[in-house]
């Protein structure tokens, strides 16, 4: 069976970015020959992405890029949930449609899951020469102490816990998301504690993780809140 690729684009106020994420990770699958569609799951973004993202159809074709939106925010878990019930792909890519992670990985993560047979390749920034760029030492600061916190308290088994540029078969997503009962940024830690626990088998990809270009983070004072009652949350139940 020739394996297909179903790349999932949570989107909230990505107008901009849109265009640009879409044309490289077509350049980038194309030049691999894969068999991909690029599914748009936009939260009725105010800005136009979902408009971008017809305009962009009508360049690639409705069957590279789908839009699926949904009525609201309603988190991420969901957005992932909504978007694999609409995929036509074996294997689950997500990735964050903000540039920060840059699509030439993706061919790197599929020639992994490939000498492996793995059921799940995730993106590192911290082995390898993988890194981060663009960030300011507060938020370099938080990302390494909630690094390291969840290495300390959950031993994951991998070396970046809080990342979100992963590819998954379909089936093993599926069943993740399914037992997850995190949210927020908590809900990907949780994500690949799971997968230890049912032993599926998991390997990493050194990834350069680059600042957003475009809008705004959406990483604040309530999140890093959720990510700390979370994190202990998990460290009691798990």
């Amino acid at each position: 069976m020739v394996n297909k690729y179903s790349i999932l684009l949570p989107t909230y106020n990505e107008v901009d970015n849109l265009p640009l994420i879409v044309w490289l990770i077509c350049e980038h699958m194309n030049s691999v020959k894969a068999s991909y569609e690029i599914i748009i799951i936009d939260d009725n973004s105010p800005d136009g992405t979902q408009d971008m993202a017809r305009q962009l159809q009508k360049v690639y074709g409705t069957d590279i890029v789908r839009l699926e939106p949904r009525a609201k925010k309603l988190g991420l878990g969901t957005a992932y949930i909504h978007g694999m019930e609409r995929a036509t792909g074996n294997f689950i890519i997500i990735m964050d449609a903000d540039l920060s992670h840059h699509p030439k990985f993706i061919p790197e993560m599929i020639k992994r899951q490939k000498e492996i047979n793995c059921d799940i390749v995730t993106g590192t920034r911290y082995a390898g020469n993988g890194g981060v760029y663009g960030w300011d030492f507060r938020r370099k600061f938080i990302s390494r102490a909630a690094n390291y916190l969840t290495q300390v308290l959950l031993a994951p088994g991998v070396s970046d816990l809080t990342g979100s540029f992963r590819l998954y078969r379909k089936e093993v997503l599926q069943n993740l998301v399914s037992s997850c009962i995190s949210k927020g940024y908590v809900f990907q830690m949780e994500m690949i504690v799971k997968a230890r626990q049912f032993d599926y088998s998991i390997e990493e990809v050194p990834i350069s993780f680059i600042d957003r270009v475009y809008g705004s983070s959406k990483l604040g004072g309530s999140e890093i809140i959720q990510f700390a009652k979370g994190l202990v949350q998990l460290f009691f139940t798990i």
